[in-house]
């Protein structure tokens, strides 16, 4: 076994966490589950693995504080912690990678850097946003959650990462109607995010170009900054066309379109109507848009 520790965020994950276990249990040390209490048959199938540890926490909607919250409790010995997600799995040829090459990598390197792929619709979406490279390998005690609202990355605390040649997949197995609810949800956030980055509502963005995060996920930010300056709506619609004909998602057929409509325009403008609707009651004012957003959301930014 690998001297590595997985964290896992869960609440009612029955679907998905077997299938989560059964990919990484066998190679890893220890699993740590850190459970939002839930209510369905999702802590019955993990106790099922021997190597599984649950704990549980309070969800304060903030997928890092309670990440973060699981490296600070889990008890954790390994030298490497990996995350993930429970509707995610590692490909074999990632595994066999990890097992050749975590050993033996030298001190200075701290994280590393994997390939995801979107399976969506039971399709692998190959064209439009693939590879999104992403750093979820890490030494303990060297890296942590970065605190946002939206897009939290693995950030390093010292040292470098490298990147692995192999994938993982994220593959949600949930209907139509769950990923519409969740984008809904999802959307406020981004809002706000994204009303971060143009008015500086806590400070955030300033530091966003020195974080140790993966080089791509640091680009990727950066192209947000851009995004976050576009008028809205037209932005989203761009972003779109970007997506589905230079990146080429138009050759994934429909299920491609339905993946690019939703994610990448419905999503999109969705976002753009939050903050059209907030600017709407507040303008710019970026003591009444923190309040509002305290109030409305149940989001607080101080």
């Amino acid at each position: 076994m690998l001297d590595l520790s997985v964290i896992i965020l869960t609440y009612n994950e029955e679907m998905h966490i077997r299938r989560c276990l059964e990919n990484v249990a066998p190679f890893a040390k220890a699993v740590y589950i850190i459970d939002s209490f839930s209510t369905d048959t999702t802590l019955e199938i993990a106790k099922g693995f021997f190597n599984v540890h649950i704990l549980q926490n309070k969800w304060e909607n903030n997928y890092a504080k309670q990440f973060n919250w699981g490296l600070a409790n889990a008890g954790i010995t390994t030298q490497w912690v990996l995350r993930l997600d429970a509707d995610e799995y590692l490909l074999p040829e990632l595994v066999q990678e990890l097992q050749e090459k975590l050993p033996t990598l030298p001190d200075d390197v701290t994280g590393g850097i994997f390939n995801r792929r979107h399976i969506f619709m039971g399709m692998w979406m190959r064209r439009g946003i693939y590879p999104v490279k992403l750093l979820r390998v890490f030494r303990y005690g060297k890296g942590m959650c970065e605190q946002r609202l939206m897009d939290e990355h693995i950030q390093l605390t010292e040292g470098r990462a490298v990147e692995f040649e192999h994938d993982f997949c994220d593959h949600n197995l949930n209907n139509l109607s769950w990923f519409c609810h969740k984008h809904v949800n999802y959307a406020i956030r981004e809002a706000v995010d994204l009303l971060d980055i143009e008015l500086d509502l806590t400070g955030a963005a300033e530091t966003d170009s020195q974080k140790e995060i993966s080089p791509q996920a640091l680009a990727k930010r950066m192209k947000k900054h851009h995004y976050a300056r576009q008028p809205l709506f037209w932005r989203s619609f761009a972003y779109f066309c970007y997506r589905y004909f230079l990146k080429g998602a138009c050759l994934d057929g429909k299920v491609g379109f339905i993946w690019t409509f939703l994610q990448g325009w419905w999503y999109r403008t969705l976002v753009d109507a939050k903050v059209f609707e907030i600017k709407q009651r507040c303008g710019n004012d970026k003591e009444k848009i923190t309040q509002y957003i305290k109030d409305e959301y149940g989001i607080s930014l101080k």
